[in-house]
């Protein structure tokens, strides 16, 4: 694939005066369609990369597959009609360019026998931005969701100075962060404080699709004992998609909103805010952190 970054000519301008004019490399943004057993269910704006993480944590945050048993195979879509291959040029479904080279932009998940495909009618399609995760959702009734997970219960507890720690683990992670600045990050944190996944990308609920579904090809969903760090702010998407994967603890290094404070207490999930330095807000669950 390699487009996660592209170069272009930009004017470097101090002061009102153009000093330099010299290549900058800048983050890659192109739409991942997703299809279930050939038909089209999502379009999200994503960095391409880690696709198939990012359809497998989708399906899971949208109840759609209970984790990888429920997924018989998955494939880029690159022929003429949409098919695997490479004999196309017609570009008619995205899965070519004008020059009949591969766009690796289409992506078909194959269920598993015995698991219900989606229902897609208005409210399950989904066109999805970078900057939003729900913005396809046609109805109040489509945004929430049931987690066939708990985490109320979960015993994870790690101390004060180990939680503080992870965002600048994660940023140690960010690769592609550090040669662009334009990406957002999501990892998985164990009850150790050890990141055993990280994952960026140009949207936030992207990077956390990303990294969930790398646990759900790992098979290690329902993610018990573990945290989930993210770069940003935490809002309702993200708190919902923890809790579907079943994260009992969700570290944002900037603030939460209202709702996703209001799903994390009622789930009994632990959501901290502001994780800079040596400081943080425990907005829910603080009995999950060891304090002096």
């Amino acid at each position: 694939m390699g487009r996660a970054t592209a170069r272009r000519r930009v004017t470097r301008v101090r002061a009102g005066v153009a000093t330099t004019v010299r290549p900058d490399t800048v983050v890659g943004e192109e739409p991942l369609e997703i299809r279930v057993g050939g038909r089209a269910l999502a379009v999200t704006m994503r960095t391409p990369g880690d696709d198939m993480d990012l359809a497998l944590g989708f399906l899971l945050g949208e109840g759609m597959i209970a984790g990888a048993a429920d997924v018989a195979s998955m494939r880029y879509c690159v022929g003429r009609d949409g098919a695997s291959g490479r004999d196309g040029a017609s570009g008619r479904d995205g899965a070519v360019d004008a020059d009949g080279r591969p766009t690796y932009n289409v992506l078909d998940v194959a269920l598993a026998p015995g698991v219900a495909p989606p229902e897609v009618d208005v409210t399950r399609n989904f066109y999805t931005t970078s900057s939003c995760g729900l913005c396809g959702k046609a109805s109040i009734d489509a945004v929430r969701l049931r987690s066939r997970f708990t985490v109320a219960d979960d015993p994870l507890r790690l101390d004060a100075a180990t939680v503080t720690g992870l965002p600048d683990a994660l940023r140690v992670g960010q690769r592609l962060f550090a040669t662009t600045g334009g990406l957002h990050a999501a990892a998985l944190a164990d009850a150790d404080g050890v990141l055993r996944a990280v994952r960026e990308d140009v949207g936030r609920h992207n990077a956390v699709d990303k990294v969930i579904g790398a646990a759900v090809r790992d098979g290690l969903v329902p993610l018990a004992g573990h945290a989930l760090v993210v770069s940003g702010r935490a809002s309702f998407e993200l708190v919902q998609k923890a809790l579907m994967a079943g994260v009992p603890m969700l570290v944002a290094v900037s603030a939460p909103s209202t709702l996703a404070v209001d799903l994390a207490e009622e789930a009994g999930m632990t959501l901290a805010g502001f994780v800079r330095g040596d400081s943080m807000n425990l907005y829910t669950g603080a009995h999950r952190v060891a304090l002096a």
